[in-house]
């Protein structure tokens, strides 16, 4: 059974409907998997179709990035030969019964855009995305989902100091993570104790983050909230086809996407709630993420816990230092001049750093890791004799694949957040035939002014 937990009065006109939609969601993961799903609740007619919609796009992605790319946790027996895939092996093979659907809505809502929820985890992106809308003048109000999991660890530190320093911050509790943990157990295609095996992503589920929101959403209604935004930062997509033998898919990324962002915003329209789904990060990349955090809001970057397997050691969490996660932030900091144990990582993590790098046991873009260990020779750190820049990492980007020139969709804020991000990049590109150029001037400002 799913739970959820709120910490205060959210009885918003509409919430049996957005209740509903949270309970269901995270169904969505199994469309490949089962012959039937069904709902046992009414169903607004719009809800009905994003389930479906989401469950198509998770179940191609889920297919092309979780079993036919091997990763160790599905049973090499349900595997198909790479002969043998068709892009109908990708299409969810539920079929969704629901008891009652119906049209209207109780929903009531007059969004105000000067206000916006930070989607907060407790890393580096969620707290700069919460410094820049404040500093942009937004009313920012920090919520967090403890979904029942040891990722919660990863937010307490940042959790605990904010809701001390802005009242505005919450937490909604969700034993969701334990029904997802539960589900994946108990299939048969995993294989056993796969926590065992890989800690670094799940054997399945790939589409959680429409559960977080719609968790928050009566809070985020009740306050009259007009923006729901993500720390969702730079992904390079030059060089990426986005499909497999005929089947498109978003390297297991859909919900951080900006296509998951569009489609939100739109269905938000539709389901008259008339809130907008952005991020303000798109254009830039992790390590500008942390030249910008620990350079301006050095406050709020020492909250932040970039982790996997995070400890509590002394009452404090802990970063485990050896993860594909930690090795990615270590490595970036160390590129950028800054001191790791500000944020609870231990001497002996940065000392062994290089042998993990070498092993290649980092989830970076080659492109960072490239440029980081360019940077971190310059400081004279690592003897590395041949690095080489990639200085497009330290630019502003736009494309129409993650980041668009109207990333932030109000056009004030987007001019205060891109003034901030000038002050610590070298200028912006484009991508061009796969390629990133510099854009002019010129360009720049018909650019920011659309």
């Amino acid at each position: 059974m799913l739970i959820q937990s709120y910490p205060e009065d959210v009885s918003v006109k509409g919430f049996d409907e957005i209740s509903t939609l949270a309970g269901i969601t995270p169904a969505v993961n199994y469309g490949l998997f089962t012959d039937t799903i069904e709902i046992r609740a009414p169903l607004h007619e719009l809800d009905y179709r994003y389930f479906l919609n989401m469950m198509d796009v998770t179940a191609r992605d889920i297919f092309v990035n979780r079993i036919v790319n091997r990763t160790g946790l599905i049973k090499e027996e349900y595997i198909p030969r790479e002969d043998e895939i068709t892009p109908d092996m990708a299409r969810p093979r539920a079929e969704v019964q629901v008891s009652e659907t119906f049209q209207g809505s109780s929903l009531d809502v007059e969004p105000d855009y000067s206000k916006c929820a930070v989607m907060s985890s407790g890393g580096k992106e969620s707290l700069l995305t919460y410094g820049l809308l404040r500093e942009a003048g937004c009313e920012a109000y920090p919520y967090f989902v403890n979904e029942s999991g040891r990722h919660w660890y990863t937010a307490l530190t940042a959790y605990r100091e904010l809701v001390a320093r802005d009242p505005k911050t919450r937490k909604v509790w969700t034993n969701v993570d334990r029904l997802f943990a539960f589900i994946e157990k108990n299939m048969r295609i995993v294989v056993p104790y796969y926590w065992r095996k890989n800690r670094e992503i799940y054997p399945i589920r790939l589409f959680w983050y429409a559960h977080y929101i719609f968790s928050v959403l009566p809070l985020a209604l009740k306050n009259s909230v007009g923006n729901i935004t993500m720390g969702n930062e730079f992904d390079d997509p030059s060089g990426l086809t986005f499909e497999y033998k005929g089947i498109r898919h978003y390297y297991a990324t859909y919900d951080q996407s900006l296509d998951f962002d569009t489609y939100m915003t739109g269905w938000f329209q539709r389901r008259g709630v008339g809130v907008k789904q952005w991020s303000p990060l798109r254009p830039i990349s992790p390590i500008i993420v942390l030249r910008i955090l620990f350079n301006r809001y050095p406050d709020l970057a020492v909250l932040q816990t970039s982790c996997h397997s995070t400890h509590i050691e002394n009452g404090a969490v802990v970063p485990c230092g050896t993860c594909f996660k930690c090795n990615g932030v270590l490595l970036m900091m160390l590129a950028e001049g800054l001191d790791p144990t500000l944020i609870r990582y231990k001497k002996e993590h940065v000392e062994t750093l290089p042998e993990r790098i070498e092993k290649g046991l980092v989830r970076l873009e080659e492109s960072l890791v490239k440029h980081s260990l360019y940077l971190i020779a310059q400081r004279g750190l690592w003897k590395l004799p041949r690095t080489e820049p990639v200085w497009h990492v330290e630019m502003i980007h736009f494309d129409n694949v993650n980041a668009r020139y109207d990333f932030i969709p109000h056009r004030e804020i987007r001019w205060r957040v891109l003034d901030i991000f000038e002050k610590y990049t070298r200028g912006y590109v484009k991508l061009l035939d796969s390629k990133w150029v510099p854009m002019a001037e010129e360009e720049v400002e018909r650019a920011k002014n659309l």
